[in-house]
């Protein structure tokens, strides 16, 4: 007999669905398993503003399949020359959820980052008076620090003192990666993390081991299997600090594939299945449902969803990749079959 599991409606608390015409691939898979997602600001040309971000959300919404009831949650990108008002602005703006903090150079798009986080105090304080809360990308630049390091860096130079400056911010440590970033977490109020697919299912002997797998390579890099497992940790123990947040990161074959390839890994065809595994290998399916469903509506003050989703445990294989545009798009995980499906 085929195992079957129905949970409410999930809900991604981080994606990236890119711009122009590879919105009518990305949009439909998350469309298909998710209610709502908080939506990344980094495209080529960043939303750093209320204008951009309302003109984003209208294309994501013309892409939708007909009678799909996705809502997209917009973000802001915050850079060196975000103004006080411009937060403010945000804030009272129906669309706009959350302000995301890139380290200038940390990711795809991030150039225009930030170059001196110990500046936005002002900005910070006004997202505090506003409640409106705070993503990160927690990595240093510094090209003297270890890649796999970064993370942890990241935490002891900055989001230490913002979170001891800003006691009542609400803040999303994003796409954990390490044990500290989990014990950053625990340690303080008003502070959670996403958790991403292809961090609680590989460590980096999955992306170096063997011969360099670049459809595994992402930012933050994977690490250790100590951390890998501190990671499912959070994510099996029903804490509602720790939600899911694919970070579906799509780009074209081609980008991937070549000798300086783009990071990042595209989840989205299948993350609430991946999502599953991960649950179901630590016996925790009975917890996947907070996980997925309940805590990041709860951190973002918005109701949970009354739709449900159901899952059947069955074995398929992704095809080799779809179509992107007038390119391909090469799916996480494609060469292992997923063991969950959507009924």
């Amino acid at each position: 007999m085929t195992m079957q599991l129905t949970i409410t409606k999930p809900d991604d608390w981080h994606l990236h669905l890119r711009d122009g015409q590879a919105l009518n691939t990305t949009v439909a898979f998350t469309a298909k398993q998710f209610q709502r997602a908080i939506v990344m600001p980094n495209l080529a040309q960043p939303i750093v503003n209320t204008a951009l971000a309302t003109a984003y959300r209208q294309r994501i919404l013309n892409a939708l399949p007909a009678g799909s009831g996705f809502q997209p949650l917009m973000t802001i990108y915050l850079t060196n020359e975000t103004s006080v008002e411009e937060i403010k602005k945000a804030s009272q703006h129906e669309n706009i959820y959350a302000v995301k903090l890139y380290p200038a150079g940390a990711t795809t798009n991030s150039a225009n980052g930030v170059t001196d986080v110990s500046k936005l105090n002002p900005v910070l304080e006004e997202m505090q008076k506003c409640d409106l809360p705070l993503l990160v990308h927690a990595e240093v630049t510094d090209q003297a620090v270890d890649i796999f390091d970064r993370e942890q860096a990241f935490i002891d130079k900055y989001l230490a003192s913002i979170r001891q400056n800003f006691p009542q911010l609400r803040i999303v440590l994003e796409h954990a990666t390490t044990k500290q970033a989990i014990d950053f977490v625990l340690e303080n109020h008003h502070t959670a993390a996403t958790l991403t697919p292809q961090h609680l299912l590989f460590n980096r002997n999955d992306l170096l081991a063997g011969g360099v797998r670049p459809h595994n390579y992402c930012l933050p890099i994977l690490k250790r299997e100590t951390h890998r497992l501190a990671l499912v940790k959070a994510a099996t123990s029903g804490n509602p600090k720790f939600f899911l947040g694919t970070d579906s990161a799509p780009h074209a074959t081609d980008a991937k594939e070549n000798s300086c390839g783009c990071a990042g890994c595209f989840t989205a065809h299948a993350a609430i299945e991946l999502y599953a595994e991960v649950f179901d290998k630590a016996n925790a399916l009975d917890k996947l449902e907070g996980f997925s469903s309940f805590y990041g509506p709860d951190f973002y003050q918005l109701p949970r969803n009354k739709q449900t989703l159901t899952l059947s445990k069955e074995s398929w294989q992704a095809p080799v990749n779809y179509s992107f545009g007038s390119q391909t798009l090469t799916p996480f995980r494609q060469e292992t079959p997923l063991q969950w499906a959507i009924k």
